[in-house]
């Protein structure tokens, strides 16, 4: 099981009411995931956390490191907050567009596997705030454009159903299926974060399947929450079961990229908590992997549904 962090929240963290950790730089941040067992890889944002390629790639060696992917943000700027992709300004769109570029330039001279993006701003908050097919139309020819770069390097646009807008344009996997395939480029995928994909009211691991199913290519960001809101809390602290289908249906699949932790520690101690979200995931990983799938996959075949739950209690919760 690969696994890696989003390095970002290895440094200083807010919301609207506090502030957690201190900032650190790049390399201070690169140190502390080698303080992390299990955890070799890395998701960096492009381009606050990035830096000049040469000293990147540097670091990245002295550590002993992997890129999982590069993050394009197009949200951080003033003249994206109100969106990126779908604004009716050309000159607006075309900015956000060339970050993306950019950010594939940057993973192809570093090797990293792909560029992530999430549009988070890409949204509307009131009722006739957006003229709805413009901007479904504009996001698609935006992500055209950018996909079209330097298509070696795949783009992944991460769906999430609001935050920072109230209604996010691509706030759900299917909807975000739909979207690619307007797009129409087969160097692209969906970044399929699990606990966006709970305040989605959707279920994880049908998520993957449906993903397999339409043949859209995946990237996988771990955490958790409680339906309600998005904590970014440590892997299957909340929902273990739904967890454990998750890896199981990656498992079934033959899932073989990084799973990355998009996961915040706040007010716990960074390694400590970072630590544990990666040992759970091995933990439930490894106790996939002792699982017959193929016997659960017959029992769903023959509607076999309470032997189906007296294997879950007997080899998942160990009842």
């Amino acid at each position: 099981m690969k696994q890696s962090i989003i390095t970002a929240f290895l440094s200083k963290t807010q919301d609207r009411f506090s502030e957690y950790h201190q900032s650190t730089t790049l390399k201070e941040r690169l140190e502390l995931i080698c303080k992390i067992p299990g955890v070799d890889g890395v998701e960096i944002v492009y381009p606050y956390e990035t830096g000049e390629v040469q000293e990147t790639q540097r670091l990245m060696n002295e550590f002993n490191l992997k890129f999982a992917a590069i993050n394009a943000n197009i949200k951080k700027e003033t003249q994206w907050v109100p969106g990126a992709l779908s604004r009716s300004n050309p000159e607006l769109r075309k900015g956000a567009i060339n970050i993306i570029k950019k950010a594939k330039e940057y993973a192809k001279a570093v090797g990293a596997p792909l560029v992530t993006c999430c549009p988070l701003s890409d949204g509307y908050d009131n009722l006739f705030q957006v003229d709805y097919p413009k901007a479904w139309r504009n996001m698609i020819e935006a992500v055209e454009e950018a996909a079209d770069y330097l298509p070696e390097i795949p783009l992944f646009i991460e769906y999430k159903i609001n935050e920072t807008r109230v209604h996010c344009q691509l706030d759900t996997c299917a909807k975000t299926i739909l979207f690619l395939k307007d797009v129409g480029n087969k160097a692209t995928g969906v970044t399929i974060d699990f606990g966006h994909s709970l305040l989605a009211k959707e279920n994880p691991a049908q998520v993957l399947a449906l993903c397999e199913e339409t043949g859209i290519d995946y990237y996988l960001h771990t955490n958790d929450n409680d339906f309600n809101f998005d904590w970014d809390l440590i892997s299957g602290s909340r929902n273990f079961l739904h967890t454990v289908e998750f890896l199981f249906y990656a498992k079934e699949f033959g899932y073989d990229k990084y799973f990355t932790a998009d996961a915040s520690p706040r007010i716990f101690d960074m390694i400590g908590f970072f630590t544990e979200h990666a040992k759970m995931n091995l933990a439930i990983w490894n106790l996939v992997d002792k699982l017959d799938r193929s016997k659960y996959r017959k029992l769903m075949n023959d509607e076999r549904y309470m032997d189906l739950m007296e294997l879950v209690r007997k080899e998942i919760y160990r009842l």
